[in-house]
């Protein structure tokens, strides 16, 4: 499986980004997919995830959306409301992480004035 994570980058507090991840290798329909983020000096930690359906959604902060688009095998995260702590590397994977699974790149989201 492949991941290639896009859409991050400098905003203000308070701002909006919409990150996209592509996703290949592997029946992306059949899967919870997940964005997860790794803020500097902390551990990876999960966002929010979507069900292979797109029907069941788990959403750590309020402030943020999860969707998906299994025709093209992309999942998106909408933040909203940014703070100084969003800042971080936002990843997209399977939920659970799955053997097969690989990390990508990841997307750096900044948020700074």
């Amino acid at each position: 499986a492949q991941f290639v994570e896009s859409g991050g980058g400098l905003v203000q507090p308070g701002g909006s980004l919409r990150l996209s991840c592509a996703a290949s290798g592997f029946t992306f329909s059949r899967y919870r997919l997940a964005w997860y983020r790794r803020a500097p000096g902390k551990e990876r930690e999960l966002v929010a995830s979507i069900s292979s359906s797109g029907g069941d959604l788990n959403i750590v902060d309020s402030r943020f959306t999860i969707s998906r688009d299994n025709a093209k095998n992309m999942v998106t995260l909408q933040l909203n409301r940014l703070k100084p702590e969003d800042t971080a590397v936002y990843y997209c994977n399977t939920a659970p992480i799955e053997t097969w699974s690989y990390w990508g790149q990841g997307t750096q989201v900044t948020v700074s004035s």
